[in-house]
């Protein structure tokens, strides 16, 4: 048995990882645009108002609530609503599981990179 032959060398070199073999493996929920801005903005902060983070991604009020509500529906951001005296006020919270699907997301774009790279 001697080395592999040049072909078939290069047909293993140009078989997809693990990672593009999942790219279509990643998370729907996370990754539009909009509700991956909400979750990152969230990760770094404990907690956010619905108008600081309408103000940081640059978005509508509606845009915001739809997203947002998908978020808290998939489990990942928790919604608190009250008032500051008489003005109603809505906040925002990764939960543990945002957090956790925020993370396997990363690492699964981090290894779609690697693998770009690799293939360059």
């Amino acid at each position: 048995m001697g080395r592999p032959s040049r072909a078939r060398k290069q047909e293993e070199d140009d078989r997809p990882t693990e990672a593009a073999r999942n790219a279509t493996d990643l998370d729907r929920v996370i990754h539009e645009r909009l509700r991956l801005g909400i979750v990152s903005a969230l990760a770094s902060r404990d907690v956010l108002s619905f108008n600081d983070l309408k103000a940081a991604l640059q978005t509508t009020d509606g845009n915001l609530s739809v997203h947002a509500r998908r978020l808290e529906e998939a489990g990942y951001v928790e919604c608190q609503k009250g008032f500051e005296g008489r003005v109603p006020r809505t906040t925002y919270r990764l939960t543990a599981a945002g957090r956790r699907a925020l993370e396997r997301y990363l690492s699964h774009m981090e290894a779609l990179i690697e693998a770009a790279r690799g293939a360059s």
